[in-house]
Parts: structure tokens; C-alpha cells; sequence
């Protein structure tokens, strides 16, 4: 099972891609996930160019999007709204069919965070019926350098629950499967 992991991020030390480098390290036998680097290099959506117009980023973003079984986000609160980055990024697949069904599920490197929270969940649950509001992990390590983050998470106590959470997002994805 090939996993996405989108961060809302865009910092060179963001505990968001941390936390979802390091649930790469805890990954169950036969889930790879693969952090998708870039979000902030596609151009601001416009309809205008969608299409055979489409920018070469914005093509590989969702040829990346449409490979992937499924898809694990993890994002900041940036004024208590989602990171201009990551809206840009959803906006380029409203038109398609890529995330449409595609597991989803969010991971969150912060123990705040919930406006950006609910915020998301209504954009996911808009663009996908795979997007699985109740599969959640929160690991608060805001303000932790990326060695700790990913000694944390290997950690055997939180590595459970990190394993947990995704071993329960790829029944869920593996549910969806013929439907997909």
C-alpha cells in the first residue's frame, strides 16, 4: 500500500512533515508512505488553467495524488484557518476525479490546532468520500526539532498508538477498495 503524506508546511523544520516522516518509520510491513514535497511551488489555482493548460507541478501533483491508495495530511493552524499552501493544493483537485473516493485521514503535530481542524475535515468531507473524519491521530510535538519528533514517535509507547492509527487507516482504505 502506497501512501501520500501531504504537510500543510511549508518550514525547512516543520513538525507537521516530521510527524509524518516519522510515522513513515513505524509504517506497518507492506505500507510505504511517501512524503509529497512542493505544495508551495504550485501557482495559485485559477480555473483558467486547468486542462491542456495545466502548469507541469500542478500535473505531477496529481498524477502523485491519483497513484497513491490512499492519502494522510497532517497541517499548522495559520490564523486559525488552513496554510495558503495547502488550500491551493486541494483547490487544483475540485475539478477532478483523483481524490474522489480516495482514503483520507489526518494526522496533527499539535495540541491545538482545532479551527484548522474543522476547516479541513468540511474540505476533505467536500472533496472525497473517502476521507475518514474519525481516523485521527494527534501527536503534540509543536516547537520539537525533527530528531525528537521522530524519537517520540518510535518510541514503543507512542509507536503503538502510531501504528494503530495506521493499520486502522488502511483497513479503512482497503475497505473502500472495490469502490474505488
Amino acid at each position: 500500500m502506497h501512501i501520500l503524506a501531504l504537510s500543510g508546511s511549508n518550514r525547512r523544520a516543520s513538525t507537521n512533515t516530521s510527524l509524518l516522516k516519522a510515522l513513515s518509520a513505524v509504517a506497518p510491513e507492506g505500507m510505504e508512505i511517501t512524503i509529497c514535497d512542493g505544495l508551495g511551488q504550485l501557482p495559485i489555482f485559477s480555473p483558467d488553467l486547468e486542462g491542456p493548460d495545466r502548469p507541469k507541478a500542478v500535473s505531477d501533483f496529481i498524477a502523485r495524488i491519483k497513484a497513491a491508495d490512499g492519502v494522510i495530511i497532517a497541517s499548522p493552524e495559520y490564523v486559525r484557518a488552513l496554510p495558503g499552501g495547502l488550500k491551493n493544493a486541494l483547490d487544483w483537485l475540485v475539478s477532478g476525479e483523483e481524490l474522489i473516493g480516495k482514503p483520507i485521514a489526518l494526522a496533527h503535530a499539535s495540541h491545538r490546532g482545532d479551527d484548522m481542524l474543522t476547516d479541513l475535515r468540511r474540505v476533505l468531507s467536500t472533496l472525497s468520500t473517502g476521507f475518514a473524519a474519525d481516523i485521527f491521530l494527534r501527536v503534540p510535538v509543536m516547537k520539537s526539532s525533527p530528531e525528537d519528533i521522530h524519537a517520540l514517535v518510535t518510541h514503543p509507547d507512542t509507536a503503538q498508538d502510531a501504528r494503530a492509527f495506521l493499520i486502522r487507516f488502511s483497513e479503512w482504505a482497503h475497505s473502500l477498495a472495490p469502490t474505488r
